[in-house]
């Protein structure tokens, strides 16, 4: 057996034991025969997919229709589960190979902190790094995008029994203790088991909030401070000029949850008031408690050390008149910081206790000034040791987190403040119809409006609902700025933008509320329009170059540092164009940028809207970013952390750190290494570039004449995939639609990729693939398949866009699909349209094997293909009993527990695939 199989066989040993013990749990709870019934469906769907075998489909269709509503359930339930302890089971694995790899002291691993900065000082660039820090941003944002219905209480149950199997992994048990290891695992299984899955109600935006919050909690607040004192140290072993260096605050965690206003009319202002407000309860609850801790640990008596003049004042200051700590300085000056910071609590949270003649701090920059005469009156008296604990990764922490937790963004739809301003504009001038005008009609009215130091709004006009909703959130973020700093809510953020006028509009909110001063020409907040349709990133550049060109914008910029934020859409531009196109046009994007901001000397950050899955942009971040094209990350990148991602990327600790790591060393890498990513070589580049808009076109038409062009893929799309039952699940506060239609244009790109996912065709990640390389190796056929070859090889961003297809195509299922498709009731539709669908799948699969050279998906990534061929086994039965529970919902069977059923298939097959939404 090999190395990494004797590795693996570990990940095989928990996973047969976790899948053991929730038997255990089901014969308890169910009894025998129940637990056979769910044991023989799972055989059955092996051999279905092992041999395609048509006897075992013939006994899964039956054995699936003779069970009862509550057979059913049960057997969903088992498998949902068992998914989720796979997941755990994977992660730890993941977790004991990493420790594993540098206790061996073997060389850092690709996408590691210490891997990157070993790169940059052996290219000889350990100089660069400074410059890099100083203005280097990174930063992954928690979105309120949920696509897997999974109940805090069952993250609690998951987490609990991934301790236990890390204690195993780090304690050499004695066999009484590894006996009670083992009991404990069953009781965490049971109580599992005994764990609703599903929400009964619907998240509201503050439920949405909590659960975002809680990542903080298990990852966030501990794990981001650890990774700056880590590459400090890092840095300080390497180069005598970092000793006691402190990196600049290049990397925090962002958050639309609370301010994503685009089409959820439950984010009010009261509602980001609530969210900012709970935001600061939750890190200052965090700081208090390690204050606590802190003091408890310095227990320093002054007759044995002595501590300097301003530690000293500081412990003067305190109301500690405890007897027993009169000569413990540290103790009491920490004291004092402790009832400062509750004072601060009770002013900005109205919680807690604030002490008579206590001030609290004015800013968190007050707190940090006093932990910094802590932390030099310990160094100036040799006890540094102490000052590189506790105290240290605290101070960092205020650093980064201040009294706001999570910068917010905002964000809403262009068509919101169009109608807004057009509102405002027919109230203070009568008889002018902003939505009348041409686009440099609007610039015009807009420019005069902003150079002009009048307001719009009246105190004595009355607005319509929308209008007083929007400006109502812009002056609750005044109200933030003034509460809790300008850092709680730094960015505005313009859905579907198109146009300059959509930037002026947001500008001339913000006038309206104090956010923007005409006379001074700054501006509070960053103003970022996101592009999201095909048509839309090819117009991105040109809008961005005409609003540099304007003086009064740009003057806004200089307030900003003339730095200016472009966020690209990946899942929209999906849905609009497919796959290959879409990922095209954003690189094409993104290259257009780079050159336009360079020649208006202006700096660019891009802010990539990724989704979990590869159809919105997904897949490893370490190799998404290397991909990038020259200039596009230059120190600074932000990307959304959605869905079920999050769960996976942050509820563990070691995960987390691992991610975030990642995300700092590729930025660190395509900054400063440019060679070692992007372009395609020189030498073959324009005929890269060439083939790549060729296959960009074809791939375009073949996808949007299926989508968009075929009579009744619309109806064949609702009736073969569960969008229906997604609308209603409780997963999110926002709808599946923008409008109350059925129509795909409509649909939000979440459901529409969720919905492909659950019917195993993926068709977001792949479709039009194989007729573009068809049609391309038909125009050249002498020397097309080496040009693709080639791209693949020596092209970064050829080779994620293959690798992602690669991952997804293999959680694919043309045979699982085919089932869902028997729902379509009209037979001739069903086959025209599934007929296609498995062409263009087989087409897709001949063309990555020709190019890559694999013969089979994941070759050149085992531990996916490992993964997937763990799971299969439970997500494949999980699929055929959704398609039965539809046949019996849509045949009218529509009582609560078919409802239950669906949701729970849906739950159970999203945690399975796990970057299914």
């Amino acid at each position: 057996m090999q190395m990494n199989e004797v590795k693996d066989e570990l990940l095989s040993s928990d996973i047969r034991q976790l899948g053991r013990l929730l038997g255990d749990a089901i014969r308890s709870h169910l009894g025998d025969p129940a637990f056979e019934r769910i044991e023989h469906v799972r055989q059955l769907a092996i051999r279905f997919r092992r041999d395609n075998d048509e006897a075992a489909r013939a006994q899964l269709s039956d054995a699936l229709q003779a069970l009862s509503q509550e057979e059913t359930t049960q057997l969903t339930r088992a498998f949902s589960y068992f998914s989720l302890l796979a997941n755990i089971a994977e992660d730890q694995h993941h977790i004991r190979r990493t420790r594993a790899h540098l206790i061996a002291g073997s060389p850092p691993r690709q996408g590691s902190l210490s891997h990157a900065v070993g790169n940059v000082f052996d290219a000889g660039k350990a100089d660069a790094l400074e410059t890099f820090f100083e203005d280097a941003f990174v930063s992954p944002v928690f979105t309120a995008h949920p696509t897997e219905v999974q109940r805090k209480s069952i993250q609690n149950c998951q987490m609990a029994i991934a301790r236990l199997l890390s204690e195993r992994d780090r304690v050499q048990m004695t066999p009484e203790e590894a006996e009670q290891n083992e009991e404990a695992l069953g009781r965490g299984i049971v109580t599992l088991w005994q764990t609703r899955l599903l929400r009964t109600s619907k998240l509201s935006v503050m439920d949405e909030v909590a659960n975002g919050l809680s990542f903080y909690d298990h990852t966030i607040l501990r794990e981001l401070p650890k990774l700056y004192s880590s590459l400090e140290t890092m840095l300080a072993q390497r180069d005598a000029r970092w000793e006691d260096a402190e990196l600049p605050n290049f990397m925090k965690v962002g958050s639309w949850i609370g301010g994503d206003r685009d089409g959820n009319p439950f984010v009010t202002a009261d509602i980001l008031r609530s969210t900012l407000q709970t935001q600061a309860d939750k890190v200052l609850d965090f700081y208090l408690g390690e204050l606590r801790k802190l003091a408890s640990q310095l227990s320093l008596a002054q007759i044995l050390n002595a501590c300097s003049e301003p530690l000293r004042a500081l412990a003067e200051r305190s109301a500690d008149a405890s007897p027993h700590r009169v000569d413990e300085p540290y103790r009491r000056a920490l004291h004092g910081i402790h009832a400062r910071l509750e004072a601060t609590r009770v002013a900005l949270c109205g919680k807690g206790k604030q002490a008579e003649g206590v001030q609290p701090y004015a800013a968190a920059f007050e707190l940090l000034a006093d932990l910094d005469v802590v932390q030099h009156s310990l160094v100036s008296n040799g006890l540094r040791a102490l000052a590189r604990g506790r105290l240290r990764q605290l101070r960092r922490a205020v650093k980064v987190f201040g009294f706001s937790l999570a910068p917010l963004d905002l964000r809403q739809n262009s068509d919101v403040h169009e109608r807004v301003v057009g509102e405002l504009f027919a109230g203070a001038q009568p008889g002018l119809v902003y939505l009348d005008l041409d686009e440099e009609q609007r610039i015009a009215v807009l420019l005069a409006e902003l150079e002009s130091p009048r307001l719009l709004t009246s105190p004595y006009a009355h607005y319509s609902e929308e209008t007083t909703s929007e400006l109502d959130i812009f002056r609750a973020v005044r109200e933030a700025h003034v509460k809790y700093g300008r850092e709680s809510v730094p960015n505005c953020i313009i859905s579907k933008a198109a146009s300059v006028s959509d930037l002026l509009e947001v500008a001339l909110l913000l006038k309206e509320v104090g956010l923007l001063r005409q006379d001074s020409r700054e501006v509070d907040v960053n103003i970022i329009p996101l592009f999201e349709t095909i048509a839309d990133l090819r117009a991105g550049p040109a809008i961005m170059a005409r609003a540099f060109g304007l003086p009064f914008y740009r003057a806004l910029l200089e307030s900003r540092a003339d730095q200016q934020e472009v966020m690209l859409g990946y899942s929209d531009s999906n849905k609009d164009g497919g796959f290959l196109t879409s990922g095209w046009e954003l690189y094409k994007a993104e290259i257009e940028l780079v050159t336009v901001f360079k020649q208006y000397q202006i700096k660019l950050r891009l802010f990539h809207g990724r989704g979990g899955s590869v159809g919105r942009g997904g897949g490893p971040s370490y190799e998404a970013i290397l991909a990038q094209p020259a200039g596009a990350v230059q120190g600074q990148i932000r990307l959304t952390e959605q869905g079920e991602v999050i769960t996976a990327k942050y509820a563990n600790p070691e995960v987390g750190r691992r991610n975030l790591e990642v995300l700092v060393a590729a930025t660190i890498q395509s900054t400063l290494l440019p060679q070692a990513q992007l372009q395609p070589k020189a030498s073959a580049g324009a005929g890269h570039l060439a083939a790549m808009e060729e296959l960009s076109g074809t791939a375009l038409n073949a996808y949007r004449d299926l989508v968009y062009g075929t009579e009744g893929f619309e109806l064949y799309f609702w009736e073969s995939t569960v969008i229906a039952e997604i609308a209603a699940l409780n997963i999110g506060s926002r709808p599946a639609s923008r409008k109350k239609s059925t129509s795909i244009e409509d649909l939000r790109a979440i459901p529409w990729v969720l919905s492909w996912a659950q019917c195993r065709l993926m068709l977001p990640g792949w479709f039009g693939f194989g007729s573009a390389v068809q049609a391309y190796l038909a125009a050249h056929p002498t020397d097309g398949a080496d040009v693709l070859r080639g791209m693949y090889t020596d092209w970064p961003f050829f080779t994620s866009l293959l690798s992602n297809m690669d991952m997804v195509l293999a959680k694919s299922d043309i045979a699982i699909a085919g089932k869902y498709a028997e729902l379509v009731k009209d037979k001739a539709l069903r086959e025209a349209i599934f007929t296609r669908i498995r062409a263009e799948y087989a087409a897709t699969l001949d063309a990555l094997k020709l190019i890559t050279g694999q013969e089979e998906l994941q070759q050149a990534n085992p531990l996916m293909q490992r993964s997937i061929r763990n799971r299969f086994p439970y997500i494949d039965p999980l699929n055929h009993v959704q398609v039965e529970l539809l046949k019996r919902f849509r045949e009218g069977k529509q009582d609560a527990a078919a409802r239950t059923g669906i949701h729970l298939s849906i739950n159970g097959i999203a945690a399975g695939l796990r970057n299914s939404g």
